[in-house]
């Protein structure tokens, strides 16, 4: 999401919270005020200049003295772009190519089509914009905090995630999905609003986990394995517009995504406590070290 539309996804989503079944007459009234007001507090607090819109480009071949790059696809969100980090080697896709690199002795060739702002349903225009015969070894998807703040249902972010998903997989493309983080880690977003966000970013990612495994990719559940950090550490773990991920943010999500990525390139046999296998293995990978893919450690 853009620091710019932040408040405006808030006020979106407690508005539309407002206006269920179960509110009605001057309760619904009073419900929608404060819950308007509330989104004015969290603009307020949250530092919508501190960044800009624009994450460090960390594509390159990473450790390329190491020879025969990993190629390693990044899709999704501003979070996925790694929006918040001091230094591409920070971001999310700098973290995982160089982490990759060292478990694997081979070099890892970054390509982020992540942008700022979007939702699941731009994930086909970033596949779309892809070079021409461009195949990853790997992918990695991170997104839905956009989808929870601007209210697009379920059922639609899910569908454009299963799409992407199986669009890689026809080219033979490998995917981990890094679900929808826990929006109620967000400080500066006051109650109730914030267990709103947190209730709907929650169902959002049970949903991504369910169709990730049932689609043969790999989920990485972050709110369980790296949002209690962000939750007990805000000063560390979040940038300087307290919304995004700090240097710290990304690699403690990186160092979580790892297993999953190295079990999707054949590195790995098992994922630890809090990710997913896949449904079904999509076989092992080719390469120095390959090991049969494929474990089944959940949450």
């Amino acid at each position: 999401m853009t620091t710019s539309g932040t408040a405006r996804g808030w006020a979106r989503l407690g508005l539309g919270a407002a206006t269920l079944g179960a509110i009605a007459g001057a309760a619904a009234y009073g419900a929608r005020e404060l819950l308007t007001r509330q989104a004015a507090v969290a603009r307020t607090r949250i530092n919508h200049h501190a960044l800009g819109e624009v994450a460090p480009d960390a594509d390159k071949v990473w450790k390329k003295r190491y020879g025969d790059p990993v190629e390693l696809l990044v899709l999704g969100d501003s979070i996925a772009a790694g929006l918040g980090a001091d230094a591409p080697k920070h971001t999310l896709g700098g973290g995982l190519a160089r982490r990759v690199a060292k478990r694997t002795g081979r070099g890892v060739r970054l390509h982020t089509a992540a942008r700022v702002g979007s939702e699941s349903s731009e994930l086909a225009g970033q596949l779309a914009g892809l070079p021409p015969g461009y195949r990853a070894d790997v992918a990695v998807i991170v997104v839905g905090g956009n989808d929870v703040t601007h209210r697009v249902p379920t059922a639609d972010s899910v569908r454009h995630l299963t799409e992407a998903i199986e669009l890689l997989g026809e080219r033979g493309t490998p995917v981990v999905v890094g679900t929808c983080p826990d929006l109620g880690a967000l400080r500066p977003v006051p109650q109730p609003l914030r267990s709103l966000g947190s209730r709907a970013s929650r169902q959002l990612a049970a949903a991504q986990r369910d169709a990730a495994l049932a689609t043969g990719a790999r989920a990485v559940s972050l709110a369980h394995v790296v949002g209690p950090f962000f939750i007990t550490n805000p000063d560390e773990m979040f940038s300087l517009d307290r919304f995004h991920p700090s240097t710290h943010g990304y690699k403690r999500t990186a160092s979580a995504m790892l297993p999953s990525v190295l079990a999707a390139l054949g590195y790995a046999e098992t994922v630890p406590f809090g990710h997913h296998a896949p449904a079904r293995s999509p076989g092992p990978r080719s390469g120095p070290g390959s090991q049969p893919g494929g474990g089944s450690a959940v949450s």
